[in-house]
């Protein structure tokens, strides 16, 4: 069972590594680019650094997906082919702060 767990882990990470991948950072509520231009029809991943001082919560509703991430910590999300359109995403421990758009085109 564990031997399942852990090749379909690694089947994950490398299918995850092929993808078209866009970068994002987040620091203490800005995010960086608030601007994001993706492909229509594929699957995408966003690579995520917190380079702030205070933890951060990449969420977007439209998107079901949520991501924290302590100071200077980094991850991804995967997200499924989109249809064209705009996203909205924002750090949920910093609602104050303006949100960022995913466009997908």
């Amino acid at each position: 069972m564990l031997t399942a767990a852990v090749l379909l882990a690694a089947s994950t990470m490398a299918v995850a590594a092929d993808l078209p991948t866009f970068k994002l950072e987040m620091q203490d509520g800005k995010l960086i680019p608030p601007r994001i231009e993706v492909p229509t029809g594929q699957r995408i991943k966003i690579e995520i650094h917190n380079i702030g001082k205070s933890a951060a919560e990449f969420e977007s509703i439209e998107l079901r997906k949520e991501k924290v991430l302590a100071p200077g910590a980094q991850s991804f999300v995967v997200i499924a082919p989109l249809r064209p359109g705009e996203y909205k995403f924002f750090d949920d421990f910093h609602l104050n702060m303006p949100q960022g758009v995913i466009v997908a085109k």
